[in-house]
């Protein structure tokens, strides 16, 4: 039985002291990869903005947004990867309703 595939939508915030070349090969990490599974995700490049609250003595940001369509097992991945690359602040990813 194949799993269906569900809309989805992700923020991820990124180290604002990375330079613009370095935040900008994230964003293609990230869109290419979600492309590398479905179709090519709406990205929404936010940009630098004030946190809330200091994270790791941080008071800015870098917000990037994405639209996309994947299996449940893809955003488990996905989210694996957001946890482990440099880089990544923080990151969320919500199924959207039908």
């Amino acid at each position: 039985m194949e799993t269906a595939v569900n809309k989805y939508e992700t923020v991820f915030v990124l180290n604002a002291t990375l330079t613009e070349e370095a935040t900008a090969a994230l964003v293609k990490k990230f869109s290419d990869l979600i492309a590398s599974d479905t179709a090519a995700p709406e990205v929404n490049e936010i940009g630098k903005r004030k946190l809330a609250y200091l994270i790791d003595d941080m008071s800015e940001g870098y917000y990037v947004q994405m639209n996309f369509s994947a299996k449940p097992a893809f955003v488990a991945e996905l989210e694996r990867i957001f946890g482990i690359t440099e880089g990544v602040m923080r990151s969320i990813v919500v199924r959207m309703p039908e």
